[in-house]
């Protein structure tokens, strides 16, 4: 059996589109993970995607997964609430300025909280001020990313209320398969 998944690919062209949410109440702090960690980046994209069907690193080695924290640019930027992890967003230099947000999100127990919101202006702001952080890094000019129907009901909002717009909207058929949860056998 198989679904239609929708995905839509948005961007921001200037620093000036990001509208940035209010922060959260509480003890909310997000902070870039420096050094580069397989275990962790892997721990992370489980624990958020888990149960919305993010598959295509499962499959990953540790060596491939070295290579993904290791890129000269890449950031992971997490938010933690009393110290503990609650989401991320990884960003992914690119040529000729350009920034994508490869993986966004929260953890389960942590959505419908605020966080999200205040999440991502945070990690969209690091990605046009990411050259700052690089040196001979060319300035960003577009920060771009892409969500899909399977992803959590208030995604699109989310990025939409941060100041995002709209470029490419694509339907495939997928495979429907259950979410792999956050370790092989667990279920959401």
């Amino acid at each position: 059996m198989s679904i239609a998944v929708t995905t839509w690919s948005l961007e921001q062209t200037s620093p000036d589109d990001l509208r940035p949410a209010a922060e959260p109440d509480g003890d909310i702090r997000v902070v870039r993970a420096e050094v580069p960690s397989p275990e962790f980046s892997r721990f992370l994209y489980t624990a958020v995607g888990g149960d919305i069907r993010w598959t295509d690193r499962l499959g990953l080695t540790y060596a491939q997964w070295r290579e993904i924290v290791d890129r000269p640019g890449a950031e992971i930027w997490v938010a933690y609430e009393k110290g503990t992890p609650a989401g991320y967003v990884e960003l992914d230099p690119q040529d000729d300025g350009v920034v994508e947000i490869v993986y966004f999100g929260l953890i389960p127990a942590f959505r419908g909280r605020r966080i999200g919101g205040h999440l991502l202006s945070y990690g969209t702001a690091r990605a046009w001020d990411l050259a700052d952080r690089w040196p001979g890094r060319t300035p960003t000019k577009r920060v771009w990313l892409h969500t899909c129907s399977l992803d959590g009901e208030h995604a699109m909002d989310n990025y939409l209320r941060r100041g995002f717009t709209l470029f490419d909207t694509e339907v495939t058929e997928e495979p429907d398969t259950a979410p792999p949860g956050p370790w092989p056998g667990a279920r959401p």
